[in-house]
């Protein structure tokens, strides 16, 4: 079943949504973590929507987000959510299909 937030017409090769609780310290470093490889290596390929559970819990509980931060990584297909801080640089460019870019 299509979730609503990546259901959306979006026409960049990398579509990605990071859900974070607040300005808590591993929020923050999320943001910094995916908006640093947003600029270096997706630049003008991908549109990131930010969410605040604690604004909007209703996308939460329909993207079956239990955890934050949680990245949902919606386009390149299939989808799949990476779970923390997204300090492990590695884990997140497996699950963008990065690693075929850079051998």
């Amino acid at each position: 079943m299509l979730k609503p937030d990546c259901s959306q017409e979006i026409k960049t090769e990398y579509h990605m949504i990071l859900f974070v609780a607040g300005d808590g310290p591993n929020s923050r470093i999320a943001r910094k973590n995916l908006d640093r490889l947003c600029e270096n290596e997706l630049a003008g390929r991908c549109t990131l929507n930010i969410v605040d559970v604690l604004q909007n819990f209703k996308a939460a509980a329909e993207n079956d987000i239990l955890v934050t931060p949680t990245l949902l990584v919606c386009r390149p297909e299939p989808g799949v959510m990476v779970i923390g801080n997204l300090n492990d640089h590695q884990k997140v460019r497996t699950a963008l299909r990065l690693e075929a870019d850079h051998p």
